[in-house]
């Protein structure tokens, strides 16, 4: 019998010849963007830095295509939006010590949000590995050690022959389900020296698909065709799988209302007759999970955001499908099935028997009436006025990336469909940099970016980049002063707010002194003008001074 890993491919004479009399110049920057490119990679990001500087000479004498940031940590929010939004791995080149530790904040992003980042950083010389102090720039005496607790996987190299196979590695990693970000370092004087090494050839780094068992898809087949009450909850594991078709058929033939988590948004169209929304942070919805006999969990973890803060305490049976080991039982006992969503969706639609629950969409309409009769009462028309207008601009499948900002938790719970947004780590800055990093990846179409004041201050060098590249991003800064979600949540804890309030520049500015041109704007006008920027070409911004409020929380 011959097994696949029996074969071995024999070179054609040309390969022999090619390989035998590699093209001179090159160094071990080479080998790194050949490798990329023969994975499939064809942009990727990054900033340059002293040790790494072999990789950025070999870009010169590649095909792919660079897009470089002002910030190492927003390079890593725009390679995380770029595989969020293609599902393909981003590759993000960074330098050694500091350049590589101000990337951690977005990897942690990329992580808690599995986007298939990876990263490749320099290292110090050789000669300075293993912890001494030999006192290079940029020395850490355990660089890897810095973000072995944040990403997938950590891949070393010391020679330039390991570098093709380790960089295969790290990409099959962060495109194993879950996705993820994924380290890989090489030291300075591995990527400058001159290689006689072959040109890398196209490589497969194909990941193996996560099934699941078929004895657990039998039996949560069983446990959801003879519910009286299922219910499902779809998390980001659903929209990162490209399972929103499958989930959509099991809900109806189940008749199961669906609800979506803020990560998960877009998995389910918003004004099915079964759908929920994603009104998580809302007691009522809370409640209606808690009294599911049976309650699916797709792709999520059932984390902080996704059970009202925790406070969501399910009396009926749960079947939790998860690709990520880490997060299955890890929050309720359920039925755990490690899976990719995709997949044991359609293992559950090849097993289900149909039934029937004619109450099911009248049950949903009365959960969302006592929701919005629940926001009725809070004087809160400005904001859904506000949220209402930004989505009236937006090109219907327009992507829109959002900051930690008030007017993005609202759009967690109310705005009517698919969004990104950095509530995975939830860390500030991630919107403007992220929407670029989409904008690469179809600079055709347009792409909204949305943050406060405080948190455009994290990203307000990208300017240059969105000028430099003339990526189609229109940025919506809503000024209000300060950090509004700290102040409001200091406020009602301690009666006062320290530390909240900014001194801010002028946006309009500051943003066409970037030769980006902008405006201010009113919640009057605020249609007509987003409207306007996203409609014309390149970068444009639109700032908007408003005092948001957030609904009144349920959880306390």
């Amino acid at each position: 019998m011959t097994h696949d890993h029996d074969l071995v491919l024999r070179p054609t004479p040309r390969q022999v010849e090619a390989a035998l009399n590699p093209p001179p110049g090159r160094n071990g920057g080479d080998l790194v963007v050949e490798t990329l490119a023969g994975l499939g990679a064809t942009t990727v990001f990054g900033l340059p830095g002293q040790h790494a500087l072999g990789m950025f000479d070999a870009l010169r004498r590649s095909d792919l295509r660079y897009v470089g940031l002002r910030v190492e940590n927003n390079a890593g929010f725009a390679a995380d939006a770029y595989g969020r939004v293609t599902g393909e791995a981003a590759p993000l080149l960074l330098s050694t010590g500091p350049g590589a530790l101000t990337s951690l904040a977005a990897l942690q992003e990329a992580a808690a949000a599995s986007s298939p980042v990876v990263a490749i950083s320099s290292q110090v010389p050789t000669t300075g590995l293993g912890g001494g102090r030999h006192g290079y720039l940029h020395e850490l005496r355990d660089q890897k050690a810095s973000f072995r607790d944040v990403v997938k996987s950590v891949h070393t190299v010391r020679s330039q022959s390991q570098i093709p196979s380790a960089i295969a590695a790290a990409w099959e990693s962060a495109l194993t389900a879950p996705h993820g970000p994924v380290w890989v370092e090489i030291p300075q004087d591995v990527l400058l020296a001159e290689t006689a090494l072959p040109v890398v050839t196209p490589m497969d780094a194909f990941p193996e698909d996560v099934v699941p068992r078929p004895e657990l898809t039998a039996v949560a087949a069983e446990l959801l065709a003879n519910a009286a009450r299922p219910a499902i909850i779809a998390g980001g594991g659903v929209v990162r799988a490209d399972a929103a078709g499958k989930l959509l058929a099991l809900a109806e033939r189940l008749d199961a209302p669906v609800v979506t988590t803020f990560g998960g948004k877009g998995a389910f169209p918003w004004e099915h007759p079964l759908s929920l929304q994603s009104w998580l942070e809302d007691r009522h919805t809370t409640d209606f999970l808690e009294d599911a006999d049976v309650l699916l969990v797709v792709g999520s973890g059932l984390g902080e955001l996704s059970s009202n803060y925790h406070t969501f305490k399910p009396r009926g049976r749960i079947v939790q499908i998860e690709a990520d080991l880490g997060k299955l039982e890890s929050n309720h006992p359920a039925l755990g099935i490690h899976a990719d969503a995709r997949i044991a969706l359609q293992a559950l639609l090849e097993t289900v028997t149909e039934r029937t629950d004619e109450t099911a969409a009248d049950r949903v309409r009365t959960v969302l009436d006592k929701v919005r009769a629940r926001i009725d009462a809070q004087d809160l028309g400005e904001e859904r006025r506000i949220l209402a207008a930004v989505r009236e601009a937006l090109p219907a499948g327009a992507p829109s990336f959002w900051d930690m900002t008030i007017l993005a938790y609202w759009a967690w719970s109310a705005w009517p469909g698919a969004m990104h947004s950095a509530q995975g780590a939830g860390g500030l800055g991630y919107g403007f940099p992220a929407a670029l990093g989409a904008a690469a990846a179809d600079p055709e179409h347009p792409v909204l970016a949305v943050s406060g004041d405080g948190g455009a201050m994290y990203s307000i060098a990208e300017l240059a980049t969105a000028r430099q590249y003339d990526l189609p991003v229109t940025w919506l800064i809503v000024d209000d002063g300060g950090y509004g979600i700290l102040r409001e949540y200091m406020t009602d804890t301690f009666g006062e707010a320290t530390a909240t309030e900014l001194a801010r520049p002028d946006f309009v500015a500051l943003a066409e002194s970037f030769g980006v041109p902008a405006v201010r704007t009113t919640p009057d006008t605020l249609t007509a003008d987003l409207a306007k920027a996203l409609a014309a070409p390149g970068p444009s911004v639109v700032v908007l001074p408003a005092l948001l409020k957030m609904f009144a929380p349920t959880h306390l």
